[in-house]
């Protein structure tokens, strides 16, 4: 099936929904290979990996942008998981793991084919989303990706999954990193997206970076008490992120809902936000959460917040920030 890409209307995105009994199996072949394969990944890789999440890649950005890596490529694997050539994935499987079942099991789930439309296609490429084993099948062939990858000549690579930045020092590093990450993607069979690869320099008043749902923009603090101001690298909800939970909102709070009780509705959105803001309370996301808690969609389908027991200001707004307190 397909499935709409976050914050856009147009793209869609391939999901396969194994069956109960293949998700076992993958689960299980999952146990088995990941402890052998994680051995070998290099710090760069943050994405679908134990103990390793999307707020320690963020942390590398802040980190290398403070040691004056400011000039940034940003890039995004074009239908990484469907594109992923099935031999060449093999290849790197059989570098660590040479029991022929375990091999026969995982040549049998990749060529097990999709169901569209009533037909079945046996593609020769591609992980499909939505597999058990699938983001670990994904690291491991971009573990090749990361092991040539020279820090030193073209930058810090920071990957989580198939979305990747670059940190340079100067603009022809950058451009040379570009150029370097292009080769190596084509030597396995992949391309960057063209739409979303760029280079941004990191400047005061310059543009910023988007990475995984945050916005990077590099600002100086404000004057207190005679202190010079500092420069430093912010971060807070993406634009894309913002309409993506206003349109969550709106979806949970619209009129189709209102024969629900008040309380099962309440009970959806704090969910939600609960979530939301535990993914984005790091950084410098105030502003943005005041945005969402101040939308209308932030009461409960139409009632006031009075009636739903939410907490609201003394300006009549939600507060997101008070949020997973006051709603509790």
């Amino acid at each position: 099936m397909f499935i709409p890409k976050p914050g856009t209307t147009t793209e869609q995105r391939p999901l396969s929904i194994p069956s109960v009994r293949d998700r076992i199996v993958q689960a299980a072949l999952k146990i088995v290979l990941e402890p052998v394969f994680e051995a070998d990944m290099l710090p760069c890789s943050f994405g679908f990996r134990p103990r390793r999440g999307a707020h320690d890649a963020l942390q590398v950005l802040v980190d290398e942008a403070w040691r004056g890596r400011r000039w940034v490529v940003e890039t995004d694997i074009a239908n990484c998981f469907e594109a992923i050539p099935h031999e060449k994935l093999m290849q790197a499987v059989e570098e660590r793991v040479c029991d022929r079942s375990v091999l026969k099991l995982l040549r049998a789930m990749l060529r097990a084919g999709v169901m569209e439309d009533g037909q079945v296609r046996r593609p020769v490429t591609g992980t499909p989303q939505g597999g058990v084993v699938s983001p670990l099948m994904a690291n491991v062939y971009l573990h090749r990706l990361d092991r040539a990858w020279d820090a030193r000549r073209h930058g810090v690579l920071v990957r989580y999954a198939d979305d990747a930045v670059v940190m340079c020092t100067t603009r022809e590093q950058a451009e040379a990193a570009l150029g370097q990450l292009k080769v190596l993607l084509a030597e396995l069979g992949l391309e960057p997206k063209a739409a979303k690869t760029r280079i941004v320099h990191l400047q005061v008043g310059g543009e910023g970076v988007d990475f995984l749902g945050f916005h990077h923009r590099w600002v100086t603090s404000r004057p207190r008490g005679g202190r010079r101001p500092i420069a430093f690298l912010a971060r807070w909800p993406s634009d894309r992120a913002v309409q993506h939970a206003r349109d969550r909102i709106r979806e949970l709070t619209e009129r189709r809902r209102m024969l629900r009780p008040v309380k099962v509705i309440v009970e959806d959105v704090n969910a939600f936000l609960r979530g939301w803001a535990a993914y984005f309370r790091f950084g410098n996301s105030v502003h943005r959460f005041d945005q969402i808690g101040s939308s209308r969609g932030c009461g409960s389908a139409g009632s006031s917040p009075r009636s739903t027991g939410a907490a609201e200001d003394s300006a009549g707004r939600w507060s997101l920030r008070r949020l997973p307190t006051r709603w509790g």
